[in-house]
């Protein structure tokens, strides 16, 4: 699911997809790209889910499947403490005054 959410032209698919059934090539317009680059994005998106692919004649329909990006949000949710506090401790670091600077004798 990462993976396919990690290519900008699909992460802006998807919020277009939550507004209703598109073509591949309705997909595309907004994107500048040719329907066959649309399509290998569509592929990637169908692969890990959130996205179904219905071929009706020589069209290409897409509609997004929401539950598996729903299960993606909560597993990234559950991580939020534990990235938190790892990246919390940095900052605890850096937050700290400088020890004191020892003169040499």
């Amino acid at each position: 699911m990462f993976h396919a959410l990690a290519h900008d032209a699909r992460r802006i698919m998807l919020p277009r997809l939550a507004t209703g059934v598109l073509t591949v090539g309705k997909l595309a317009e907004p994107l500048r790209m040719s329907p066959v680059a649309a399509s290998k994005h569509v592929k990637v998106l169908e692969n890990a889910g959130p996205v179904q692919r219905t071929v009706v004649g020589r069209r290409h329909v897409c509609r997004q499947r929401p539950g598996l990006l729903a299960s993606a949000g909560g597993w990234l949710r559950s991580h939020e403490r534990f990235r938190d506090d790892r990246l919390g401790a940095p900052r605890q670091v850096l937050d700290r005054p400088p020890p004191p600077i020892e003169e040499a004798s």
